[in-house]
Formats: structure tokens, C-alpha cells, sequence
């Protein structure tokens, strides 16, 4: 229908809200399934950063614990400490064994021997 002017009479506004044509009908399938992605993705992604922060707090390792550690460190017999220091995360225990130098060193929180420097004089 056409007025006077020749512009079509506006339709029915619930005549169209009620029948979406084919093209609108796929259209909004295709957001609705975008959507759906995205929402999963986004979960998805919170999920594994949540994971990450989770198994980062509850698997420290190195990290000094709120209990204190007891430790026994064995020396060779007749061994001496002759100095300690602690720098870097590290403690560094000197000793004379026998004459010669020896230089031990733990990690300062799990308190294991990370490594041992034997000195001896030439022959």
C-alpha cells in the first residue's frame, strides 16, 4: 500500500517482530553459536589462569615453609669450620679437613648441599 506521497505505508510492527525472513533467521543462528564460543573460550581461559595461580601457591618449591628446618650436617672426622657466609640464597661453610680447604655449600631454604670445592696444594 502507498500513499499519496509514493512511500509504502509502514506494516505492522508486530507483523514483523513475528516473521523474521530466512536470511535473519541464520543470521541469528550464527551469533547465538559465535556467542556460545566466545562464552566457552572466556571460561575456558579463567579456568586455566586460575590453574596456574593454584598450582604455583600449592607447589613451591625452594620456598622456605612456616615450619622451621632441623638439619645434622656430617663432617669427615677431625674436619674443622674454619668460616660461613650466606649471600645469594646460599650457605657457604668452609672447613679444614686434614690440611686442606673445603668449601661446602646448602640452599639457604631447603638446606640440602648444593655443591662442594675441594682445595688441595700441588704436588
Amino acid at each position: 500500500m502507498t500513499n499519496p506521497s509514493g512511500a509504502k505505508a509502514p506494516l505492522d510492527s508486530a507483523q514483523d517482530a513475528a516473521a523474521p525472513d530466512p536470511a535473519q533467521l541464520r543470521f541469528i543462528a550464527r551469533m547465538r553459536w559465535m556467542m556460545v564460543i566466545s562464552g566457552a573460550t572466556t571460561v575456558l581461559a579463567v579456568a586455566a589462569i586460575l590453574g596456574v595461580i593454584g598450582y604455583r601457591l600449592l607447589h613451591q618449591q625452594g620456598s622456605a615453609s612456616s615450619q622451621p628446618t632441623d638439619m645434622t650436617a656430617l663432617l669427615p672426622k677431625g674436619a674443622k669450620v674454619v668460616s660461613t657466609s650466606v649471600s645469594g640464597g646460599r650457605i657457604a661453610v668452609i672447613l679444614d679437613v686434614g690440611g686442606s680447604l673445603e668449601v661446602r655449600t646448602y640452599d639457604i631454604n631447603t638446606l640440602r648441599l648444593t655443591g662442594t670445592l675441594k682445595f688441595a696444594a700441588e704436588p
